[in-house]
C-alpha cells in the first residue's frame, strides 16, 4: 500500500519530510511573532506590536503555501502542532534580537532544503523553492535594521519610544531585478 501511496506523488518521502518540517517551523515562526506583538503591546511599544503581528500573519501564509504544495504534489501535508512558544522576553531589545536569529535560522533551513533537492535531482521542489529564499533577502534585511535602530537611536531616554515609531517603517528596496 505504501509504494501505491507514492506513485501518487513525485515528492520522494525525505522532501516531503523536509517540507513538512519547514512547514512547522513557519506556524512555530507564526506563533512566535504573535507572543512577539503580545509582549510588544503588554510593554507598551504599540508600533512594534502592530509590527510583529503582520509578521506573524506572513508566516502563516509561508506555511499555508508550503502546505498547498505538498498537498498539490499528492503528498501529505501535516498540519503541526505549537507548543512551548515563549511569551516572556528580557527586554524589547531582545525580542529583535530573537527575531534576526529566527530569520537566520529560517534561511539556513530553506537552503539545506533547496540543497537536498538539487541532489535528488527534485527540480519542481527546488524552483518552487527560490521564491522563500528570495523572500527570506527581504526578512533577514527588515529584522536587521531593525536591530540596528537600537545602535543608531539607543536606548536612553526616548529611545525606546523612537524605534518604536521607526520600525513598522523599515522596508526592503529590491534592486536586484533593476
Amino acid at each position: 500500500m505504501k509504494d501505491l501511496l507514492r506513485l501518487r506523488t513525485s515528492l520522494s518521502e525525505s522532501i516531503e519530510q523536509i517540507l513538512n518540517d519547514q512547514i512547522k517551523m513557519e506556524a512555530e515562526a507564526s506563533a512566535m511573532y504573535l507572543a512577539m506583538s503580545s509582549w510588544c503591546d503588554r510593554n507598551g511599544f504599540d508600533y512594534s506590536a502592530g509590527y510583529f503581528k503582520n509578521q506573524s500573519d506572513e508566516e502563516r501564509k509561508h506555511m499555508l503555501r508550503l502546505f498547498k504544495f505538498v498537498s498539490d504534489m499528492g503528498g501529505r501535508a501535516v498540519s503541526p502542532s505549537v507548543s512551548n512558544i515563549q511569551v516572556e522576553f528580557d527586554s524589547f531589545r531582545s525580542v529583535f534580537e530573537q527575531a534576526l536569529q529566527q530569520e537566520i535560522a529560517v534561511t539556513q533551513s530553506f537552503n539545506r532544503m533547496a540543497d537536498k533537492c538539487q541532489k535528488e535531482k527534485d527540480y519542481v521542489t527546488f524552483t518552487f523553492l527560490q521564491w522563500f529564499l528570495k523572500e527570506q533577502i527581504e526578512e533577514e534585511y527588515v529584522a536587521r535594521r531593525a536591530l540596528e535602530l537600537f545602535e543608531v537611536i539607543g536606548e536612553e531616554g526616548t529611545g525606546h519610544y523612537e524605534i518604536d515609531k521607526r520600525v513598522p517603517k523599515i522596508k526592503y528596496e529590491d534592486t536586484y531585478e533593476g
